[in-house]
């Protein structure tokens, strides 16, 4: 097949170099055995769980958690699998490092200068974090699942709390194998499966409440299906949507060859964190509903009673159809998308190094005047980028309200973001995977 090295992959091109490229190959077989490794893990129940008491309830819409948990479980909160805590420790984890990250000159010091080694440093520093994390998330949900068990007590506590965390760390080693020896961002693509695992049931839901509502309900449900498909569309845009800054090399000489000047672009994305600012104000806003859920059978008196109740009211407030919701919602996304572009574009390093290789924006001085200018503009796309996350996460859960269809549960556009981002991503793994398969061959030839 002839390829132009100038091109993108095709599709055709795309799905032959996995069929015969054994490199890309394995790396797919490796990423799909090892989600599925992880959707078995779901379906294994804890011991000593009341399994009929507890699925009356979650099909009776008692447990108003469960149904906000099990799209980034994948249906592991309802099922009360070894696996329901999932990655969600590990996504904790990674926000309270990143934090300390920009917080602690330490922890900055391993990330940008120590290379390599400071970043596997930090990595590991993440998963005792997680550990931890998990700990604390596992003794929790077991203490809530207290209420469903056949001999509860703490020996009960104990069993079901070390197979939650257990499960969670082998979860996240999975991720990490993905990462390492498949295709993709691991822990990104078990939030993906996980999702994908629920969409089935929530669709056939909405099915059915189209069939059974009448035409005004199968005309709601199709509003809301548009609303979907402009959304798709968008983010499609403003993920792949660029800002490119003209860059000219000044001339330079090397031996006896005169080297012209040359004219090129630095990119910046419209969208710099991605997927991440959504996924990490979605954790943080689900932490008080988990910690009331889980507190919810406490006496009203003493010390627990008092943060029981104050967990409790703030649950209330922070419903997904409240304004208070929906305003800390945006704030947290406008939070993590500037947290997240500081972290991945530095303006001043960016500066230093034009100027190291020679190369300068035009009109715009060196240095200083460098930094601020990037800054500048990365501020501004960052901004218009957190406004349309904002637009994606609520505008979807307002229609959703309007027209009465909540199957989604609220949580329709933040699916749809994670699953779109991810899913672009991934490809984008790919093409590049197909791409240096291209210049070996040509370099072989």
């Amino acid at each position: 097949m002839v390829v132009s090295r100038d091109k993108a992959p095709t599709a055709q091109e795309t799905f032959m170099q996995m069929a015969k490229a054994a490199g890309l190959r394995g790396r797919l077989l490796v990423t799909i055995g090892l989600l599925l490794v992880a959707r078995f893990g779901v379906f294994i129940p804890v011991p000593g769980i009341n399994r009929a008491r507890l699925t009356a309830d979650v099909e009776a819409g008692n447990i108003p958690l469960i149904g906000v948990l099990d799209f980034f479980s994948g249906g592991g909160f309802s099922a009360l699998g070894i696996f329901a805590l999932g990655i969600l420790p590990y996504i904790n984890a990674s926000i309270i490092l990143q934090l300390l990250t920009a917080a602690i000159p330490t922890l900055e010091n391993l990330q940008k200068n120590e290379g390599e080694a400071g970043r596997r440093k930090i990595s590991q520093i993440t998963r005792y974090v997680a550990l931890g994390w998990g700990i604390i998330q596992s003794i929790g949900l077991s203490l809530w699942a207290q209420g469903y068990a056949n001999n509860p007590g703490t020996l009960f506590i104990a069993k079901t709390a070390l197979a939650l965390a257990a499960g969670s760390m082998f979860v996240m080693w999975l991720s990490e194998l993905i990462t390492e020896r498949g295709i993709g961002n691991g822990a990104s693509l078990l939030i993906f499966v996980n999702i994908v695992a629920v969409l089935p049931r929530t669709l056939g839901q909405t099915i059915e409440l189209a069939q059974t509502g009448g035409r005004e309900m199968v005309g709601k449900v199709v509003i809301l299906l548009l609303v979907f498909l402009v959304m798709i569309i968008g983010i499609v845009f403003v993920q792949e949507g660029t800002r490119r800054i003209p860059i000219i090399s000044a001339r330079r000489q090397v031996g006896r060859r005169l080297y012209r000047e040359r004219t090129s672009y630095l990119p910046l994305r419209l969208n710099q964190g991605g997927v991440m600012p959504i996924i990490f104000a979605s954790a943080v806003l689900i932490l008080p509903l988990s910690l009331a859920q889980f507190t919810q059978n406490y006496s009203s008196e003493g010390f627990l009673g008092t943060i029981s109740q104050f967990l409790a009211q703030a649950a209330n407030q922070l419903r997904a159809d409240g304004w208070l919701y929906i305003l800390v919602y945006l704030v947290l996304i406008l939070f993590f998308s500037y947290f997240y572009a500081s972290l991945i574009v530095n303006p001043v390093d960016m500066s230093q190094n034009l100027k190291k290789m020679g190369a300068s924006i035009p009109g715009i001085r060196p240095g200083r005047a460098t930094s601020d200018y990037v800054e500048k503009v990365l501020n501004r796309l960052t901004f218009l980028g957190a406004i349309f996350l904002g637009l994606v996460a609520v505008v979807p859960t307002a229609v959703e309200n309007a027209t009465g269809v909540t199957t989604f549960q609220g949580l329709g556009a933040t699916s749809l973001l994670i699953l779109v981002g991810v899913a672009i991503d991934t490809a984008k793994q790919v093409q590049t995977y197909v791409i240096s398969q291209r210049y070996e061959g040509m370099v072989k030839q």
